[in-house]
C-alpha cells in the first residue's frame, strides 16, 4: 500500500508540473450535443486582469481579440474553447494529418504557431516543405505518439480530427492542454471549420476568403449540372486499388464521402449507391463491376501512382471486357502531389476535373492547368515560376 501511495503521488506530481508548463489555459465550454462525444469533465480556469485589458477591434462584422485578449474559439464537436491569448505554440497530429495540415497552412499565420507535427505526408509525397520554409525546423512527431510526448513540447493549442477525441484528445485535455476539433470531411464541414481556424488564428477575414473561393467554385458547377436529367447522368464508378501485403482489392467509397459528393456534383451517378456499404470503403468483386456496367470508371491509388494502375487494368483481359474500358472511358482520379479524391483542401479541383470528364460540352472552357495554378496562388500564395517548377511536374490531369 505504501509503494502504491507514492506511485500515485508521483502521477499527480507529474500531471501538476506539466499544467504547470504549459503557456496558457483554456476553458472548454461544450455544447449539450457534444457531451456524449468527449467524456472528460471540462476543465474551468478563471482568466488574469492581464488578458482582459484590451478592447476588441472589428474587422469583416466580427471582433477580433488583440493579442493577449481572450478569445472564444468554437470547434467541430459545438464545444467553445476560451483561450487566455492567441496561441503560439501549436501541435498538429492524428490520423490522415496531411488534409487537416494543408487546410491550416490556408491561414498564413500557420507556419509561425505550429511547433510541431505528426507525418503530413501520404505515401513518399509531401507538401508543407513547399510552402514552409521552416519546415525542417519543426518538431516531427510520431504517427503514433502519445499525449506525453505532445505535452513535452509544451503547446498552448493542440488540433485534431475528432475522430482522435477518445484516444488522444481527451487524454490531453486531462493534462491541462486545449484541444480544438476539426473534421473538414465535406463542403459543410470545410466552411464551418475554416471559420473555427479564422477565430484561432485571429484572421477571420482570411476565413471569409477562403470560404468564398470553396463556396463559389462549387456554386458554379452545381449551377451547371444540377439541372441535367437523371438520364443525362453517366453512370460512374470510383474505385480505390490497393495491394497490400500483395491482395489487390478494389473498394467504393460511403455515400456520405468527398468521393460520392464529387460524382453527384459533377453530374454524374455513382453506380454503387444502391449497394450494401459499411462505414469505410467497402470491398468489390470484378463481377459487381461488370454487372453495375459503369460508363466512367475513376481510379484513386495512394500508395501508387494511379496512372501505373490504370494500364495494367488496361493490359488484363478480363478488364478489357468491360464497356468502360472498350470505350478509353477507365481514368487515372486527377492527382499533383496527392489524390484530388480525397477531403483534402484540391477536393474543389477534383470535382472540376471531374465536371469537365464526364460533361466536356457543358464545359468546354476548361483548362485545369490554369484552374490549378490559380488554386495554388490565391490559396497558398505560390507564385507561377514555384508552380511550374515544383507542382506542375506532378500533375497528373490526362483527360485521354
Amino acid at each position: 500500500m505504501k509503494n502504491h501511495g507514492i506511485l500515485v503521488l508521483f502521477v499527480l506530481s507529474i500531471m501538476l508540473l506539466n499544467a504547470a508548463c504549459s503557456p496558457q489555459t483554456a476553458t472548454v465550454t461544450p455544447s449539450q450535443a457534444a457531451v456524449t462525444q468527449v467524456p472528460a469533465e471540462p476543465t474551468l480556469v478563471s482568466k488574469s486582469p492581464e488578458s482582459m485589458a484590451t478592447e476588441p477591434v472589428e474587422a469583416g462584422g466580427q471582433t477580433i481579440p488583440e493579442v493577449n485578449q481572450s478569445f472564444t474559439v468554437s470547434d467541430a464537436l459545438g464545444r467553445e474553447i476560451t483561450f487566455d491569448k492567441i496561441p503560439e505554440r501549436i501541435v498538429l497530429v492524428g490520423k490522415a494529418l496531411f488534409m487537416v495540415a494543408d487546410a491550416i497552412y490556408l491561414f498564413p499565420e500557420a507556419g509561425q504557431r505550429i511547433v510541431a507535427l505528426g507525418s503530413a505526408s501520404q505515401g513518399s509525397a509531401e507538401f508543407l516543405p513547399v510552402i514552409d520554409p521552416n519546415f525542417k525546423d519543426k518538431i516531427h512527431l510520431e504517427s503514433e505518439v502519445g499525449p506525453e510526448q505532445i505535452a513535452a513540447v509544451q503547446p498552448d493549442c493542440v488540433i485534431l480530427k475528432s475522430s482522435n477525441a477518445e484516444k488522444l484528445g481527451t487524454p490531453l485535455e486531462i493534462l491541462g492542454i486545449p484541444v480544438v476539433y476539426l473534421d473538414f470531411e465535406t463542403p459543410e464541414q470545410y466552411q464551418r471549420d475554416l471559420m473555427t481556424l479564422g477565430q484561432l488564428f485571429n484572421n477571420p477575414e482570411r476565413a471569409k476568403f477562403l470560404d468564398d473561393y470553396y463556396q463559389s467554385k462549387f456554386a458554379q458547377i452545381k449551377s451547371v449540372t444540377s439541372s441535367l436529367a437523371e438520364t443525362d447522368k453517366p453512370k460512374t464508378l470510383i474505385l480505390y486499388y490497393s495491394d497490400k501485403d500483395g491482395a489487390v482489392a478494389f473498394n467504393v467509397p460511403p455515400l456520405s464521402w468527398m468521393q460520392t459528393i464529387q460524382v453527384e456534383a459533377a453530374g454524374g451517378y455513382p453506380v454503387w449507391k444502391d449497394a450494401n456499404l459499411t462505414q469505410g470503403w467497402s470491398k468489390v468483386t470484378l463481377e459487381q463491376i461488370a454487372a453495375w456496367n459503369p460508363e466512367y470508371i475513376f481510379v484513386v491509388s495512394y500508395a501508387k501512382p494511379a496512372v501505373d494502375v490504370v494500364d495494367i487494368l488496361k493490359a488484363d483481359p478480363q478488364w478489357q471486357q468491360l464497356e468502360a474500358v472498350k470505350n478509353n472511358k477507365l481514368y487515372p482520379f486527377a492527382s499533383d502531389v496527392y489524390s484530388w479524391d480525397q477531403p483534402d483542401t484540391r477536393w474543389i479541383l477534383g470535382l472540376t476535373w471531374l465536371s469537365g470528364i464526364l460533361h466536356p460540352d457543358l464545359f468546354p472552357e476548361l483548362d485545369i492547368i490554369g484552374q490549378t495554378q490559380e488554386f495554388y496562388q490565391d490559396l497558398y500564395g505560390i507564385d507561377q515560376a514555384t508552380f511550374q517548377e515544383q507542382l506542375e511536374p506532378m500533375l497528373r490531369v490526362g483527360m485521354n
